[in-house]
């Protein structure tokens, strides 16, 4: 069983069905696949990471139109996938996942959904870090008089032309943001709490000839694969090694000096901490935007709502007619974590408190049999998440295949092969510049663990999870009784199965 239906999930569902698990299900709560990309539709919305890395592998004829693809595009590219692969006969859209609940004896997961109870042998859950927004938490937002939305729920209904438009945030979001919503709005406001280290985005489109031509040359999508995934890990040393981060920092603040003349603006838009410590943004058009007459940068936090004016930390007054929350989301919280019980009647929450763990950012000790996708300290500022994912994969099917040959019901990860796998992660964080930094990101806990970033090479990442160490699990043998799926996990006799985006297909001839 696999919960999500974004990249993660449509991803899982392929690897798995090509691995020869012929019993798999995708439940994705929402009304058709896509994940963040379908839930993300602002203004500006795009990839950070270059196209040719940020896609999957067993797609490599994917032929993009930029270097950085847009929302809409990713999301038609993730639809394509799933039809390439014929996934409609086991997505199932439109049934949340209620809660979960592990069955020793059964050897199984037991969940609720809105549409009644499953049952599966594995639980993988594929539903990211950047699911649940967060929002803006301030007296009086409740009261705001006009529009106000956060950025991965934007309200299309709503017409910028000629108003007045305060964006809260400086992250990634409100540097794509801002300058797609510059030239309509009569004005804009940033309010932008802390500044960010911004480099320059070579955006370039790719144009169907190029496309054309990179395909009739075997392997060529391979080598641009390669040498962008060299040039991401180019940034990963910088970020394990804070001196050496100095140099992009030199560029960065190049590319802020030729893009902002004012003195005063560029002194607000300089961080005070080392690049990499935060996420680092990539972006052309930001700072041409904040320079322009009608858009206006406060650097100060946002501390209260009255009526149509929002007010920051330091007393400034902005009046404002629609509100944009670009606050980013609450990378710590899973989804489901509250309302999934282990082996012990704990939940997931319960069992990790404020400092979410796992074995390879993968398994989780007291929860057999379930997998994490893209979990707690795999990712970074320096590779595409996709790589990581399908690293994840690998490993899955690896999984799977040791039950299968042993013939056991359940793989529990040692709680003392977890530990110390965590303790050497934290160990290694130490030194890089997430931890260095001088900086606070939603990589860290409220007890100041980084809970988020891998420190060491992707290619270390990959190699860890490249294969399957059995020793590092606990292991239960097949159950005498068999507990097969609920009807509802099933196709119901006559009915037809979805597309991948949820809506029925055409008959077969």
């Amino acid at each position: 069983m696999v919960v999500g239906a974004g990249f993660s999930g449509i991803g899982a569902a392929v690897r798995l069905r090509e691995a020869g698990c012929d019993d798999v299900l995708v439940l994705e709560k929402a009304d058709r696949l896509g994940g963040t990309w379908r839930e993300n539709t602002y203004p500006g919305c795009a990839c950070d990471v270059p196209s040719t890395l940020y896609s999957y592998s067993f797609t490599p004829d994917a032929a993009w139109s930029r270097v950085f693809a847009g929302q809409q595009e990713i999301l038609a590219y993730l639809r394509t996938t799933a039809e390439r692969f014929r996934l409609g006969d086991v997505l199932r859209c439109g049934v949340e996942v209620l809660g979960a609940r592990w069955d020793g004896p059964a050897g199984r997961w037991l969940l609720e959904t809105s549409d009644g109870p499953y049952s599966a042998a594995v639980l993988v859950l594929a539903t990211g870090p950047w699911h649940v927004p967060r929002r803006l938490e301030v007296p009086g937002v409740e009261d705001f008089d006009g529009p106000v939305f956060h950025s991965a729920r934007w309200d299309h209904s709503v017409d910028l032309t000629g108003r007045r438009v305060t964006v809260v945030g400086g992250g990634a979001s409100a540097v794509q943001i801002v300058p797609a919503i510059e030239a309509r709005a009569a004005t804009v406001h940033l309010m932008q709490r802390t500044p960010q280290w911004v480099l320059p985005k070579p955006d370039l489109p790719l144009s169907a000839a190029l496309n054309r031509l990179v395909d009739g040359v075997p392997g060529a999508r391979g080598v641009l694969r390669a040498g962008q995934y060299a040039l991401q890990e180019g940034f990963g040393y910088a970020f394990r090694h804070p001196q050496a981060a100095r140099l992009l920092e030199a560029g960065a603040r190049a590319h802020l000096r030729l893009a902002v003349r004012d003195r005063q603006l560029r002194r607000h838009l300089t961080p005070d901490y080392r690049l990499g410590c935060k996420r680092l943004l990539t972006s052309s058009t930001f700072y041409p935007a904040l320079s322009q007459p009608h858009v206006r940068l406060h650097p100060t936090a946002v501390s209260a709502v009255r009526g149509n004016e929002v007010v920051g930390a330091d007393g400034t007054v902005v009046p404002t007619d629609v509100l944009i929350e670009a606050t980013g989301f609450r990378v710590g919280e899973l989804p489901l974590a509250r309302t999934l019980y282990g082996m012990d009647g704990r939940t997931l929450d319960g069992a990790w408190g404020d400092e979410p763990q796992a074995y390879l950012g993968t398994t989780v000790s007291g929860f057999p049999n379930l997998f994490l996708l893209l979990g707690p300290n795999l990712l970074g500022g320096s590779t595409s998440a996709i790589t990581v994912l399908e690293a994840q994969l690998t490993y899955l099917v690896a999984a799977l295949a040791h039950l299968d040959r042993g013939g056991h019901r359940a793989l529990n990860v040692r709680p003392a092969v977890q530990a110390a796998h965590n303790a050497a992660v934290q160990e290694a964080l130490a030194t890089t510049v997430y931890n260095t930094g001088g900086c606070t990101s939603y990589y860290f806990t409220s007890t100041g663990h980084n809970t988020f970033a891998w420190p060491w090479t992707t290619g270390q990442l990959v190699r860890s999870l490249s294969h399957f160490d059995a020793d590092a699990y606990c292991t239960a043998d097949t159950p005498d009784r068999h507990l097969p799926l609920p009807a509802q996990a099933r196709p119901q006799p006559g009915s037809r199965p979805s597309d991948a985006a949820g809506l029925p297909l055409e008959s077969e001839s």
